[in-house]
């Protein structure tokens, strides 16, 4: 028989999580929605409490608990703040490449400091023209002695203004087939962060754009073999990024029915709580039966994460299930509120603008259906 029970280790775990966000997340919610700007209080929070150090192993400064245990942290800070969820989540999106394909001098050089929070990662692959189709990018680079010469531009890059490292993917300038990942420091000469995006939701996470021109970078901050980063960087995004979504979408379906249970018990109509009314039941069966089946789908494929085993197609078919289920509870809850779901004092407003961030990040819907049909047809 499978086992779909967690760990004790892993239920220590989420409540430590739990604590963490409602303790360090929660009061700094109301600024980050107001400013749209990331509180340094909470990336600082992030780091004494080890939430960047749970993928890397601990002979580099990391803890070694895993995808799953990253899955419940993520969860569970976005059950609080789905902003806050996708900042941590992309933090852990940045490291694999280095984790994963680095060489040893890149993961004693880089891993002990991002585990601890000193460094802040990012990962840059999505351009104007580039973003479901990574080949269509324009950022180039080329060989330079014993350096490489970058130039080009990306755009809608969470942490883009507060990330210190970097993974940027860029093609052969004389081989438009060859594509190689690069790890880019804030500092390098002709690197630079510049416009900053608006969100409708996940206020509080920045997102925004990286230009570099003529930058140079070192032989050693090449990411894998030269030539074959397209790797390097859609393993992270398949694994990792869309991991890391369905653990913002998990957070945020808990969200919007705690908060519809809580209003339906206290909301009086026709002399009893709505949560009496049948139609009202039946919102709140089809929000549980979508998380249900989100955190089936969700923590499996990060079971076989931490197994080693290939678990990017699953991960594609729980990131499209648990973002759709998202939008649909946020909806749903809002429904349900009436007229107080219009209401900016009450969350499940943040909640439904939140929602709309989550489909396109890490991988549109409709590109995953093309991924689970290529894994279907295949």
């Amino acid at each position: 028989m499978i086992d779909f029970t967690f760990t004790e280790e892993q239920e220590m775990f989420r409540k430590a999580a739990r604590e963490f966000a409602e303790a360090k997340v929660a009061p700094k919610v109301p600024e980050m929605e107001e400013t749209g700007k990331v509180s340094d209080e909470v990336v600082k929070a992030m780091a004494e409490a080890e939430m960047m150090a749970l993928t890397i192993p601990e002979e580099y400064g990391g803890l070694g608990l895993g995808y799953i245990a990253r899955l419940i942290a993520v969860e569970e800070v976005s059950k609080v703040s789905v902003g806050a969820g996708m900042m941590l989540q992309v933090f852990a999106l940045g490291i694999e490449p280095i984790l994963k394909f680095g060489s040893e001098e890149q993961k004693k050089k880089y891993l002990p400091g991002l585990a601890k929070g000193e460094r802040l990662a990012a990962t840059a692959v999505t351009e104007t023209t580039g973003g479901s189709d990574p080949t269509g990018i324009r950022s180039t680079y080329k060989k330079d002695g014993g350096d490489y010469i970058l130039n080009g531009r990306k755009c809608f890059i969470t942490n883009s203004h507060i990330a210190d490292t970097i993974i940027i993917l860029a093609k052969d300038e004389e081989d438009p087939k060859a594509f190689s990942t690069f790890i880019m420091e804030k500092g390098m000469e002709g690197f630079k962060a510049t416009h900053e995006e608006n969100k409708v939701g996940m206020r509080g996470c920045n997102t925004g754009e990286l230009a570099y021109e003529n930058c140079r970078v070192p032989q050693e901050n090449l990411v894998g073999v030269e030539g074959k980063g397209m790797r390097v960087a859609l393993a992270a995004i398949g694994d990792v990024g869309r991991g890391g979504m369905v653990g913002c979408a998990l957070g945020l379906q808990a969200a919007c029915l705690e908060a519809s249970v809580k209003f339906a018990n206290e909301r009086i109509l026709y002399g009893k709580p709505i949560s009496r009314l049948q139609t009202i039941q039946n919102k709140l069966a089809d929000m549980k039966i979508d998380l249900e089946a989100g955190c089936l789908l969700g923590y499996r494929a990060a079971a076989m994460q931490d197994k080693g085993e290939r678990c990017s197609n699953e991960f594609a078919v729980a990131k499209y299930f648990t973002t759709e289920a998202a939008q649909r509870a946020a909806k749903i809850a809002a429904d349900i509120h009436g007229g107080y779901g219009c209401m900016e004092e009450y969350a499940v407003t943040r909640y439904l603008r939140d929602s709309f961030v989550l489909g396109p990040s890490a991988g549109t819907s409709d590109i995953m259906k093309v991924i689970v049909a290529r894994w279907v047809l295949s």
